[in-house]
């Protein structure tokens, strides 16, 4: 049986996309678009063509339990709209010192099932049990996918 994770389409995964771009952020954002394998093509093409791309950079990740790449890039939000953020890309986080990718919603999910359900914006993560990893919510659930680079892609 495949046990293989989709994202794309109508899971509610992406739930985060309506909060990514306000007035009031500011700085660069970390986005992570999600793409059939047989699409990356297209995908990349339409990342730059959409977004002006900070570091000049696409990084393309795998993992063993989706379908899907998972296509990370940090842009400048200040001339974005709501209306422009691309389908099946969410806003992201990154722990450098891991190399751990995550949602607002994912950590807080994750704070909850490692403090007996508590949320504490206190709580210390040992965010080495989370190396190369991207943590994402499809609703109330937590899915930690391993990741690994496919492709850098410089632009």
């Amino acid at each position: 049986m495949d046990t293989r994770t989709s994202f794309i389409e109508n899971s509610n995964i992406f739930i985060d996309s309506t909060l990514l771009l306000t007035a009031e952020m500011a700085g660069n954002k970390l986005f992570a678009t999600f793409s059939k394998k047989e699409d990356i093509e297209q995908t990349l093409e339409t990342i730059t063509e959409r977004y002006n791309i900070l570091y000049n950079k696409v990084f393309i990740l795998e993992s063993k339990d989706s379908d899907e790449f998972i296509c990370t890039y940090n842009i400048d939000p200040g001339n974005l709209s709501t209306t422009s953020v691309l389908p099946n890309t969410i806003l992201l986080h990154r722990k450098k010192e891991s190399n751990s990718l995550y949602t607002i919603n994912a950590l807080n999910t994750l704070i909850k099932s490692l403090n007996n359900g508590v949320l504490d914006s206190n709580y210390k993560i040992n965010w080495a049990d989370y190396k190369n990893s991207i943590m994402l919510t499809n609703g109330p659930d937590l899915r930690i996918l391993e990741t690994s680079i496919y492709k850098i892609v410089n632009l």
